[in-house]
């Protein structure tokens, strides 16, 4: 069994989460930064390599702008950085997207998603599902081309944040789970959550 820790929404507060629990592999779905600046980048991914995790994985959200089109070199060898693309660790098949508004503009982010391969056992993204703990103040802000590709590939898991007031686990035969740490008022006062694989 592979136990994998799931946060998301971390806004530049991640050095306040202190005493994480154990777990496997450590995920953070997006918006580590709140203002997307090269140097709240960099304190997140060192940051990041101090967590004693077997593997690391994460994706850019919509606070991470430093990060589009950015090539990333030089991560420790158990550190992942997904950007529409796949990773396999012990056998598991995760695939990453993430959510740049550029990418969005030009519709790049919708081909890619259309792209995501089937054979996916965990698919990453910051933005939720439509539908799915994506909801706050009457508005939906999750993504149709999501929730038509997650239908499609069924993945085990599918793990994301970006709407904070929404933080939960939806179990089927998709358990999808938003971990965003940050409440609507930027406070980290909201729980990660452990998934068994």
């Amino acid at each position: 069994m592979i136990k994998i820790l799931h946060i998301s929404d971390t806004h530049g507060m991640h050095c306040e989460m202190h005493s994480l629990p154990h777990a496997d592999i450590i995920v953070h779905s997006g918006d580590f930064c709140k203002e997307g600046t090269e140097n709240e980048v960099i304190d997140f991914i060192e940051w990041f390599d101090s967590l004693d995790y077997k593997h690391k994985i994460f994706v850019a959200g919509n606070h991470d702008d430093y990060l589009h089109n950015a090539q990333i070199d030089g991560l420790p060898e158990n550190m992942h950085y997904l950007c529409y693309s796949a990773l396999n660790i012990e056998g598991i098949n995760f695939y990453g997207i993430p959510m740049f508004s550029a990418d969005i503009v030009t519709k790049k982010y919708q081909k890619q998603i259309l792209d995501v391969p089937n054979d996916i056992d965990i698919l990453i993204t910051h933005q939720p599902p439509f539908g799915i703990l994506d909801k706050t103040t009457n508005k939906h802000y999750g993504d149709i081309d999501i929730l038509n590709k997650v239908c499609t590939i069924k993945p085990k898991f599918h793990l994301f944040g970006h709407v904070h007031n929404n933080n939960g686990i939806i179990l089927g035969s998709t358990t999808f789970v938003n971990s965003a740490m940050s409440d609507e008022n930027y406070q980290l006062n909201q729980k990660y959550h452990i998934l068994n694989f």
